[in-house]
């Protein structure tokens, strides 16, 4: 098997594992939301080789500050879109303090993904939802990533040109 075709099948496995943990997880736990959790899985699982694992967690901490810096702005009730601007301003002012900038796209989705406004009658119990099932996602994808690295040890390949 090429090191390509390799590679292409350890992600696979991984985005396989993460979407059937979001699957069960979303039937187990009312409060978790399948397509948010794991569109937040997907996203920060790392598809490249190389720092899979540090990858990920680096995203996953970036989506913790994105769904902080989201619910901080859902407390301050701006109107879409200024919500969204200036929490995602604040979000990145974070990411770069923290030096979690390779997260950043992970942190600004997560941002979004809290800020959004699914059910007007139930605001808080919407937001509530939506932090779960990032969260969810991000612990799913972290799962995904130490069962395929670190447990089975599967290691990407570099491709040979």
């Amino acid at each position: 098997m090429t090191p390509q075709k390799r590679n292409t099948a350890i992600y696979i496995g991984k985005i396989t594992t993460a979407i059937l943990l979001c699957y069960v997880l979303s039937h187990a736990v009312s409060r978790i939301d399948y397509i948010w959790a794991l569109i937040s899985a997907i996203l920060v699982m790392s598809p490249e080789g190389k720092d899979a694992v540090e990858l990920s967690v680096i995203r996953i901490k970036g989506n913790i500050v994105g769904v902080l810096v989201g619910v901080l702005f859902l407390l301050v009730a701006l109107e879409n879109p200024v919500n969204i601007i200036a929490g995602g301003a604040v979000a990145l002012f974070v990411c770069h303090r923290l030096k979690l900038m390779p997260g950043a796209r992970a942190t600004l989705v997560a941002l979004v993904i809290t800020l959004m406004q699914t059910d007007p009658t139930d605001h808080w119990g919407s937001a509530a939802t939506r932090v779960a099932a990032v969260v969810a996602g991000c612990a799913i994808a972290l799962v995904a990533t130490e069962l395929f690295h670190n447990v089975l040890k599967l290691r990407y390949t570099e491709p040979t040109n």
